[in-house]
């Protein structure tokens, strides 16, 4: 049964966890108040707004042997995605804040004796280093992009560094010499509480910055003799040598080209997901028959990124190279929070319709026809929360009508459920969620319709832009391969257990709305993009007709609570809380309740989760004023 502490990872004991225990309702008004009594005991949160402290002490170390005195540091898997920061910096911040930013370079050494192993890796860290009044800005990026390095690349580049392994690249490429090995990390700073309010990256402490230090986790060490003569640590060359164990066997590094390969093939619908990873390339003929329905669909049209939000950032970005940065966006559909923040800040900016209702699509095309062109429409199908789904057919015959890219975020309903790529340009997806399921690694996808107008413009400009292979760390492109092999299975329980869940949901006089596919009132939208045979999807909202019902629901419930979605847990959050605390009125002018309840569906026994939901509910009932009798 779930028994998670205030500020525990979850899953427990997972040193890169991607949610955290917020087991109570005051608990997530705690957070989003940053009170002392709910921030100072996160051992983790969400990644792009809770750094890792694995990052937090490598930036530690590298501001302390590199920057100037009280500065802080952020890092990034490549020198181009730091450069990128320091672009959007100087474009919003004072000059006097933003001429203060630094960057630094560093790479593998290989010169030193052992390193060949570690090659194949390219562990390579870039770090921006700026003044404490430059932080708000530099973790808007952070947040907004998804650019920022993994836990476990700062995790192993930072072994790299205590041990001398590492030396400073110059921006000409040039070796300015090894770092000196240095056994003993700085203690990661203490700062004041927190502002309030959910734009995280305002924070200067909280999920960021934690009052005590902490070292992460090291890999057990190998008994060896040939790694103590390398002169490479054994927890580096542990991790050099097995990127991961699981299931009694052991990955060596050569694997990490063939679990790419995987991912994509998995991600097209074209490969069985328990095939075992192999040397042998596999044949391109295999893509023909894949559940996208596009014959002509190929692996390399089929890229990874760091997270989801990542895919999209990047998407979006390679629209304005294609098509130029003159055109505004569309932002179709209540948005996941960075989504719209990308499209106003990355490009001239975006128009919003939050309903994603046919009215909508009417006044869009009145504004087509007036004249107005646009670059893209960015959807989510369905919508988070409320799992709206827009009509992408009619979308289509705009898009083609009037010359505009359709990106489909398709994480919710995922592509075991769904097909959308044959109605959009880009399908994006968030691969932490569901296709992972095991809330310790994140990851995303986008994918190009080969039969798009733009195809070619896009493929040119991944060509020269994305950096695939160095900014998707291999210790978690191994972790995303294993973790997505029993996808499909996975999505056949989720999928019967959420419509269980929702029955009993209906049954209650407590509840005023439940909001999933089978049951809205664009279920049709839905329906037009189901693959034959498949389900709704695993995610639920629902809203009580009093708040204090809602609340004390919310409390008593036994799952996991905290923020994500898609894991093989049921995971339950009063996600407008979290999301848009500072703006709930805003969400409500769009039907957003400021108490909606979110309940992402597992694998647990559907009888037990029945049972569990029925119990919350009962409990709630006997409540009185959100206490539990």
């Amino acid at each position: 049964m779930p028994d998670f502490d205030l500020g525990e990872s979850i899953p427990p004991d997972t040193a890169h966890a991607v949610s955290v225990s917020l087991p109570t309702w005051r608990s997530n008004v705690g957070y989003e108040e940053g009170e002392d009594w709910v921030v100072n005991r996160m051992a983790t949160g969400y990644p792009r707004f809770f750094i890792h402290k694995s990052i937090q002490i490598l930036a530690s170390d590298i501001v302390a042997r590199f920057g100037p005195k009280d500065a802080r540091a952020l890092l990034f898997p490549t020198r181009k995605t730091a450069a990128r920061c320091v672009e959007f910096v100087k474009r919003l911040a004072p000059p006097a804040v933003s001429a203060a930013l630094e960057t630094v370079h560093l790479v593998l050494d290989r010169t030193k004796p052992g390193t060949e192993a570690l090659a194949p890796l390219s562990p390579a860290i870039s770090a921006v280093i700026f003044p404490q009044d430059a932080y708000p800005f530099v973790k808007q990026y952070w947040q907004h992009t998804g650019d920022g390095a993994s836990s476990r690349r700062a995790e192993f580049c930072h072994g790299l560094l205590k041990e001398g392994l590492l030396r400073l690249d110059d921006d000409d490429g040039a070796s300015r010499g090894s770092v000196p090995a240095s056994p003993v990390s700085p203690a990661v700073p203490s700062s004041p509480k927190p502002c309030r309010g959910p734009r995280r990256y305002q924070r200067p402490a909280s999920f960021d910055m934690p009052k005590a230090p902490a070292t992460p986790p090291s890999p057990p060490p190998q008994n060896n003799s040939s790694d103590r003569d390398s002169g490479i640590g054994p927890d580096i060359q542990e991790t050099s040598r097995f990127l991961e164990e699981r299931f009694g066997r052991n990955l060596d590094v050569s694997f990490v080209e063939p679990a790419r390969s995987a991912i994509k093939r998995r991600i097209a619908g074209a490969l069985r997901s328990d095939r075992e990873l192999s040397m042998t390339p596999l044949p391109e003929r295999e893509m023909e028959s894949n559940t996208r329905g596009i014959a002509n669909l190929r692996e390399d049209d089929v890229y990874l990124f760091s997270c989801g939000m990542n895919a999209i950032f990047n998407a979006h970005r390679a629209l304005l190279g294609a098509r130029g940065g003159h055109l505004k966006s569309i932002n179709f559909g209540f948005p996941y929070v960075d989504t719209l923040k990308i499209l106003e800040k990355f490009g001239p900016g975006c128009v919003f319709y939050g309903h994603a209702s046919e009215a909508d699509l009417d006044d869009l095309e009145r504004r087509l026809q007036g004249g107005e062109r646009f670059l893209a429409l960015f959807c989510e199908f369905p919508g988070n929360p409320l799992l709206t789904c827009p009509n992408l057919v009619r979308i289509r015959q705009l898009a083609d009508a009037y010359d505009f890219a359709v990106v489909v975020d398709e994480t919710i309903g995922t592509f075991a459920n769904i097909n959308v790529l044959p109605y959009a340009d880009v399908v994006a997806s968030s691969l932490t969620k569901i296709f992972s399921g095991d809330c310790n690694v994140m990851g995303g996808s986008a994918v190009l319709n080969p039969n798009g107008r733009y195809y070619r413009a896009l493929k040119d400009f991944a060509r020269a832009e994305f950096e695939e292979k160095d900014s998707y760390w291999p210790e978690d492109v191994m972790f995303m391969e294993r973790n997505s092999r029993d996808f499909a299975s996975r999505i056949d329980r989720i999928n019967s257990n959420a419509e269980a869940i929702c029955e009993a949901l209906r049954q209650s006089p407590l509840i005023k709305s439940i909001f999933y596919p089978k049951f809205n009132e664009s279920r049709a939208n839905y329906e037009a993009c189901k693959v034959p045979g498949a389900g709704y999807g695993g995610l639920i909202s629902v809203v009580f007709h009093r708040c204090e019902h809602a609340m004390a629901f919310y409390d008593v419930l036994n799952t996991a609570k905290g923020p994500s979605l898609g894991t093989n847990f049921t995971l339950t959050s009063p996600y407008v809380l979290l999301a848009h605390y500072q703006e709930l009125d805003w969400a409500e002018g769009f039907g957003v309740d400021r108490d909606l309840i979110r309940i992402s569906v597992g694998l647990e026994a559907t009888e037990h989760l029945v049972s569990v939901f029925k119990a919350a509910l009962d409990a709630a009932g006997k409540s009185s004023n959100g206490q539990l009798e």
